[in-house]
């Protein structure tokens, strides 16, 4: 089969939002890790920072190119498949009883659309430094660095800006909670079960991310990072 003629099968669309799901949740890891320096030390994030724009810079745009390529085939597969969902049930159930629904699975649509726009704003806020709502912008630190951590705790003392980022890694959270188990179904990983909702590993992967992400605007308003 051809990479055309299995694009157009619905298993096609399936195993390609899979995989670029799986792409998704190895980025949002590395990228958590990388904020969590900043209870280490403001030299550590900025340092980390430094490299990102520095020694890594190059390999680090080769793998912004992957995972906006993921990105953009994650949301079109989303949408075709909703579109191939719709036209083979053009009439709505008269009533809906979910069996096995988690509250992440009915609201994927949803939270998939908070998360491009918060995958956005988040662009412009700390990589390009175009939205500044703690007053930071071109700031350096000791080394003449950007200084990252100053931005951070700047823009998180905006308690509009937190709210806006805790919420959002709660859609992140439900959204890989089942994001994640549904890509491994499809890839053949996880295997059917008697117990349908019992999704061991996808529920570990979504609250570390959650919990991980959200601890930094939460300890910036708690006054631990300042």
């Amino acid at each position: 089969m051809s990479p055309i003629a299995f694009y157009r099968t619905t298993i096609g669309k399936k195993i390609i939002m899979g995989v670029t799901g799986l792409i998704g949740i190895g980025f949002v890891i590395l990228h958590m890790a990388g904020n969590l320096q900043a209870f280490a030390s403001p030299a550590k994030l900025n340092a980390y920072g430094a490299a990102l724009h520095g020694p890594l810079g190059e390999v680090l745009w080769l793998l912004r190119a992957v995972l906006i390529v993921a990105v953009v085939l994650h949301v079109l597969m989303a949408y075709q498949l909703t579109r191939i969902s719709a036209k083979a049930r053009p009439v709505d159930y008269t009533r809906r009883e979910p069996q096995v629904a988690t509250l992440s699975s009915r609201t994927m649509k949803w939270g998939g659309v908070l998360l491009l726009i918060f995958i956005v704003v988040h662009i412009l806020h700390f990589t390009t430094e175009t939205i500044d709502p703690g007053g930071w912008r071109g700031m350096s630190d000791s080394h003449g660095h950007r200084d990252v951590y100053g931005n951070l705790v700047a823009s998180f003392r905006v308690w509009w800006v937190s709210a806006f980022y805790i919420i959002a890694m709660l859609a992140l959270g439900l959204h890989l909670y089942h994001g994640a188990w549904s890509s491994l179904r499809t890839l053949g990983y996880a295997k059917p079960s008697g117990h349908p909702l019992k999704r061991t590993i996808a529920l570990g992967v979504a609250v570390v991310v959650w919990l991980g992400f959200t601890l930094v605007p939460v300890g910036v308003l708690a006054g631990i990072l300042r």
